[in-house]
């Protein structure tokens, strides 16, 4: 099973920005997934970001625009940069991989944007 690490949550102000970061405990060529999800409080968990082998990515409607999801190959993290954040209530990002068939999910870090 992978290792997942994510960091980077923590506080932000509505406009600016925040980069999430999930690094691996392997290597990122031999995944076939690499998303990040988030969660509030009383919502369904919402695909934020994914990125495929070949460098294709995808984004939710609500963040397109706003947020990249990047690879970072050397440190084996993927990486979510998001700017213009929007105030609203509390998340929970995880990012999710997966590896030789199995999922695998980071712990979570929580992203607060006030107003």
């Amino acid at each position: 099973q992978v290792q997942l690490v994510e960091s980077g949550g923590g506080l932000a102000q509505a406009g600016g920005s925040r980069r999430l970061s999930c690094k691996a405990s392997v290597s990122l060529f031999s995944l076939s997934a690499r998303n990040w999800y988030r969660q509030a409080p009383g919502k369904q968990r919402e695909l934020v970001a994914r990125v495929t082998t070949g460098g294709t990515t995808d984004y939710a409607d609500s963040v397109t625009g706003r947020f990249t999801i990047s690879r970072e190959n050397v440190k084996n993290s993927v990486d979510l940069h998001m700017n213009s954040l929007k105030p609203e209530a509390p998340a929970v990002y995880s990012c999710t991989v997966v590896f030789v068939g199995q999922d695998s999910w980071g712990q979570g870090t929580q992203v607060t944007v006030s107003s």
